[in-house]
C-alpha cells in the first residue's frame, strides 16, 4: 500500500471522541508522526501528561477507524509521545532542553547545505538489525558491541549505533574517548575494532544526565541514523534502550530494520520481558532473528566448576515456544566486564576464551542469516 497522506489520518483523529463527546483525539493530542511498514500503519499522538489519561481508552477506537480509513491498511499501531509546552513568552522555562533542541533536533551539528539523508536505510547501508532485551541488566550492550565486532571479523562491513540515549555505555565498552568530527553538519563517526560506531555518548560529558522527555530521545536517533556519515556497510547494528517505547517505535519509522536479536538471561523474570520484546518486534512486522541467553552459567576460574546461578536452558526452551531461532549461550565471566570495562571487546582482547568464542559463535550464526539477508536483497535489486 502507499503511505497515506496526513489529512486522512488527521480526519480520523477528529472523529474518534470520549465517551461523552466532549473531546476528540484531535483536540487531546497531535499527529505526531505516522509510516506504513508491511500493510502496517503506525501512528505516534504527541500530547500532554495531563491528558494522556483521557487518550489511553480511544486508542483501540482509534486504530479500528485508522484500518477503515486508510486503503490497504491490514492493522493500526497508535502510541502516546510526550510534548512539553512552551512556555509563555519571557517566562522561565522549567525542565529546559539544550538550545538545539529546536524541531527536536537536539544534536546541534550546524547548518547542512542539504536534505539529511532520508528512505527507509541510512545511505549506504545493506541492512540494519536491532539488539534488544525486554528489560534491562541482562547484557544487552556488551552483548551488542561483541556480535558487532565479531560480524566485523567475519568479514562483514559493521556500523554500530548505540540508541540507549539515557544510558550510553558504548563509548566505555569501545575505548572511544575522542569526539566525531563534524563535517559539513554531518558526524563523521570513528572508527576502532574494524567496526565504524556512534553514540550520543561521543557528544556529552560522560557524567551528564540526559533528561530529555520522547521527543527528544526520537529526535535524537532520527539524527543519529540520518545525520551520520556511516559510509558503506554490510550491516548496522543499533544498540536499542531497554524496554517496548519511543526509540523501538523511531526505529521503526526511520529504517527498514531487516530483524531482530532479543538478549535475555534465563530466570523466569527476563524471560516474561523477553517474550513482550518478541511481541514488539512481531507487532512492528519485524523478523526476529533469534534469542540469546546471556548470563548462562558461571565457571569458577579457580576449580572450573559450572554453577547456574539463574537456571539454564530458560532462554532455548522458550525460544522453541515462541518459534524463533536460539543463537547460543553466553557464560557469566568477571572477564567479560573486565573487557568492557576497559574499552577492548572480549572478542577482541580473549578471542580463545570461553566468552571470546561463545560471542564469535553468535557472530559467525548471525553473520550467516546477515548474508542470505543481503544476497535476497541484492537479487531484488537487479
Amino acid at each position: 500500500m502507499t503511505s497515506p497522506d496526513r489529512n486522512t489520518i488527521e480526519t480520523v483523529l477528529q472523529q474518534v471522541h470520549t465517551a461523552d463527546r466532549s473531546a476528540s483525539v484531535a483536540t487531546l493530542g497531535s499527529l505526531d508522526a505516522f509510516m506504513v511498514r508491511d500493510g502496517v500503519l503506525h501512528v505516534a499522538i504527541a500530547t500532554d501528561r495531563s491528558r494522556a489519561a483521557a487518550l489511553q481508552p480511544l486508542l483501540p477506537e482509534l486504530e479500528r477507524a485508522l484500518v477503515a480509513a486508510v486503503p490497504g491498511c491490514t492493522a493500526a499501531s497508535v502510541i502516546l509521545t510526550a510534548h512539553r509546552a512552551a512556555p509563555p513568552q519571557g517566562a522561565p522555562a522549567q525542565d529546559t532542553p539544550p538550545p538545539a533542541a529546536s524541531g527536536h533536533r537536539p544534536l546541534n551539528l550546524g547548518a547542512r547545505p542539504g536534505k539529511a539523508a532520508t528512505g527507509p536505510l541510512p545511505a549506504g547501508v545493506g541492512v540494519v538489525i536491532a539488539v534488544a532485551s525486554g528489560k534491562g541488566g541482562v547484557g544487552k550492550s556488551t552483548t551488542a558491541v561483541n556480535l558487532a565486532v565479531g560480524l566485523g571479523q567475519e568479514g562483514l562491513k559493521v556500523g554500530l549505533l548505540d540508541a540507549d540515549v539515557h544510558g550510553p555505555s558504548l563509548p566505555r565498552m569501545m575505548g572511544v574517548s575522542d569526539r566525531p568530527e563534524v563535517r559539513d553538519g554531518h558526524l563523521v563517526p570513528p572508527h576502532k575494532w574494524g567496526i565504524t560506531a556512534m553514540s550520543i555518548g561521543m557528544l556529552v560529558n560522560e557524567n551528564d544526565a540526559m533528561i530529555w522527555r520522547g521527543p527528544m530521545v526520537m529526535g535524537a536517533i532520527g539524527q543519529l541514523l540520518g545525520d551520520v556519515e556511516w559510509g558503506a556497510l554490510d550491516v548496522l547494528v543499533v544498540d536499542m534502550p531497554p524496554g517496548t517505547g519511543d526509540a523501538q517505535l523511531t526505529l521503526a519509522q526511520k529504517t527498514a530494520l531487516a530483524g531482530a536479536v532479543i538478549v535475555s538471561t534465563p530466570q523466569d523474570i527476563a524471560l516474561l520481558d523477553a517474550r513482550r520484546g518478541v511481541a514488539m518486534f512481531e507487532k512492528m512486522n519485524v523478523p526476529v532473528l533469534g534469542v540469546v541467553e546471556n548470563m548462562s552459567y558461571f565457571c569458577c576460574p579457580n576449580c572450573n566448576h559450572r554453577t547456574e546461578l539463574f537456571g539454564h536452558g530458560g532462554a532455548r526452551a522458550e525460544a522453541e515456544k515462541l518459534g524463533v531461532p536460539f543463537l547460543g549461550e553466553i557464560p557469566l565471566l568477571a572477564d567479560i566486564r573486565a573487557s568492557a570495562d576497559e574499552g577492548a571487546p572480549i572478542v577482541i582482547s580473549a578471542p580463545e576464551s570461553a566468552a571470546g568464542q561463545a560471542y564469535r559463535t553468535l557472530a559467525h550464526t548471525v553473520a550467516g542469516a546477515l548474508r542470505r539477508l543481503l544476497d535476497k536483497k541484492n537479487k531484488a535489486a537487479t
